[in-house]
């Protein structure tokens, strides 16, 4: 059974990259292939060659179970991710998909479906209308079975037998996510759930009759509910406290309770965290089973054979596993994991060994098995570094510092990650890369990026990767403090880290950087717009410029998602706050050089956001780099893209934040 994870969640994982060089009167821009520039100087050489082995790491990342034991994987040795077959521990992975596209969203065929596959999803040049595909193991020929128009499609969940496929579309009409449902056997989709919205499929009942499903609103409001497969009948469940974030939703073994994730208040006091829980209704109220816990659960998955669930938590940036037998609850006694991340929890079919994926700061993502009867922990994949020496890569710190407003009379403190490069000679002080994460609600963790082991091996550069407020992984108080017309305070939060590096006798004050991708590239621009004095330069990557022309040309399928985080453009009041806090209404006051890139397919932010805040900052008269890929949506996925961007970067940086120098 596939991981039941929190519900939408939107990360983006960047490198860095930043622009350099006097301007001229006149923009040239050159249209090579795919790859759009302006003002982006040729790379040398001998940075790509620099460059090579850090660009040439790559990381697996578990995707299912099939019935012969074997484990389905994802990787790339080429231009994308694909899957992968691999059948023992450190055993040769082999492909079975082969697209220009990166495939993803893959669920496996359960024990007792009639024909052995996967589901997979893939779109098309990054522009997120993904369509639905059955690759058939006997074959190895791969069907449509979405309307293959310009709709998304996703959210797939089968039942017990593979007779049933539950998922969510926009096909009807471009905006809603409805729940469609398809007969295995026949090929024939229905709709089964038309209420308007944002909805997904989450779990059958185990004899297929119903449907677990959850309308999603923002981050701290969903609701769950059940849908009669037959009828289409649909009954909500009632919550606590009346609006409330959930996770994960599933069946119970026997199907007579539900196991879930959500921040409801307990007892009738508020829950900071997202917990998992139990509720069968004939035992009362719902029991809270990660109550231990003080921290957020991120997902959990059931074992086919209903003797084990696995949950995986968000400790402070850091992942941890726990499994419980069932029915009893009762914690069970695991290996010691690496200090990292985890995800892609799945039981094999006989519910004796748990697959899942691990990352560290200094290793990329691979595959681990727990045998749960031996207690032990074995590597099925060693993903390549480029043949660099690992012991050299550096591991974060976790800082806190204060910022502008109290907790209990207290500074409030914001944590951010710091990594600094190692036999620094005394005395020197090092230049500083911060990088922002997107969302607004993601949360940077200690995860492996070769980018940044390049910038602080390489380069000696020190980065910090804070979580401002906002951001989720430290309670639902923290995640509301940016919302709507406070958007302006997580930008305070940058100015308090600039405070802080001031103070650092390590740290130079005079040599700073930002970066950020998605909301971190607002978070970018809006940090240059107030503090470009302190600022040398920034990476603004798929990025938003103005959030009233984002609120009108962002797809309308998640238009009204942004506009419970951000604030709805249509309210005078709020029209207002946005007209003074945009980047693009306040371009004059960006006075440092600046480096926008984007994907000319990018469904989220439009690449217009970054056209128009590359013409007004050059009206300033500073340098403004500008890169474009045709075939790219919102970051970059594939391989020769990245590299380009990532060698663009780097340039950027010696030419910006090192003074020309290495």
């Amino acid at each position: 059974m596939r991981l039941h994870t929190a519900l939408p969640a939107l990360a983006l994982a960047l490198s860095c990259a930043l622009p350099a060089a006097a301007q001229t009167a006149t923009v040239e821009r050159q249209h090579i292939g795919n790859r759009v520039t302006e003002h982006v100087p040729d790379i040398p050489a001998d940075l790509v060659e620099r460059l090579n082995r850090y660009q040439n790491t790559r990381g697996a990342g578990v995707s299912g179970w099939t019935k012969d034991g074997c484990l389905l994987v994802g990787t790339r040795f080429a231009e994308t991710n694909q899957v992968h077959r691999v059948c023992q521990p450190m055993g040769m992975r082999e492909q079975l998909t082969f697209y220009p596209e990166p495939v993803a969203g893959v669920v496996a065929s359960p024990p007792g479906a009639a024909r052995e596959g996967f589901v997979f999803a893939k779109d098309t040049g990054g522009d997120e209308f993904s369509q639905l595909y059955w690759f058939d193991a006997q074959t190895r020929e791969s069907t449509l079975l979405s309307d293959g128009q310009r709709s998304q499609n996703g959210g797939t969940v089968l039942n017990r037998d593979g007779s049933l496929m539950a998922f969510s579309s926009t096909a009807r009409n471009g905006t809603d996510r409805d729940v469609w449902v398809r007969d295995t056997a026949s090929g024939q989709n229905r709709l089964l759930l038309t209420e308007g919205g944002s909805w997904t499929p989450l779990d059958f009942s185990p004899d297929g009759s119903k449907l677990l499903v959850m309308k999603y609103v923002s981050i701290s409001e969903s609701y769950p509910g059940e849908v009669d497969v037959a009828t289409g009948t649909l009954r909500m469940f009632p919550i606590d406290g009346g609006t409330a974030a959930f996770g994960g939703f599933a069946y119970a073994p026997d199907g007579n309770g539900v196991y879930y994730i959500s921040d409801e208040p307990v007892d009738g006091q508020p829950s900071e965290f997202l917990s998992l829980r139990f509720h069968d209704p004939r035992r009362g109220a719902p029991e809270i089973l990660s109550a231990h816990i003080p921290w957020d659960v991120e997902g959990f998955t059931l074992a086919r054979d209903g003797k084990h669930l696995a949950y995986m938590t968000n400790e402070d940036g850091i992942g941890k596993v726990h499994v419980l037998s069932l029915p009893n609850h009762r914690p069970v006694q695991l290996p010691e994991l690496p200090v990292g991340l985890v995800g892609g929890g799945d039981f094999s079919h006989d519910g004796k060994r748990l697959a899942l994926t691990l990352n560290t700061a200094t290793s990329p993502s691979d595959v681990y098995v727990i045998d749960l009867a031996g207690r032990s922990l074995e590597r099925w994949t060693r993903s390549e570094v480029g043949g660099l020496d690992t012991a050299n890569f550096v591991a974060p710190t976790l800082v806190r510092y204060p910022t502008f407003d109290e907790v209990d009379g207290a500074a409030r403190t914001i944590p951010a990650f710091y990594y600094r490069p190692a036999n620094v000679p005394a005395g020197q002080k090092l230049p500083v890369i911060i990088n922002i994460h997107g969302g607004p609600e993601a949360q940077s963790r200690p995860s492996f990026n070769p980018s940044t082991q390049f910038l602080v091996n390489e380069l000696g550069v020190a980065m910090l990767v804070p979580n401002v407020r906002g951001s989720s992984g430290y309670g639902k108080t923290y995640l509301a403090l940016d919302n709507a017309e406070l958007r302006e305070d997580s930008v305070k939060d940058i100015g308090a880290l600039l405070d802080w590096i001031a103070t650092q006798p390590e740290l130079d004050a005079e040599r700073i950087g930002v970066v950020g991708g998605s909301y971190g590239g607002y978070m970018v621009l809006a940090s240059l717009m107030h503090y470009s004095d302190r600022i040398r330069a920034g990476i603004n990557v798929v990025g938003i410029s103005d959030f009233i022309t984002f609120l009108t040309n962002t797809e309308s399928y998640r238009r009204d998602l942004r506009r419970a985080e951000y604030g709805d453009e249509r309210d005078p009041e709020m029209r207002k706050v946005f007209e003074a806090i945009s980047p693009l209404r306040n371009a004059h006051r960006i006075n440092a050089p600046l480096f926008v890139a984007h994907g000319r397919n990018d469904p989220r932010v439009p690449y217009t956001e970054a056209e128009q805040i590359v013409t007004a900052v050059r009206a300033n008269g500073q340098p403004v780099w500008f890169l474009m890929f045709d075939d790219e949506g919102h970051g970059f996925r594939k391989k020769t893209n990245s590299d380009y961007f990532g060698a663009a970067s780097v340039l950027f940086w010696q030419r910006h934040l090192l003074d020309g120098s290495e």
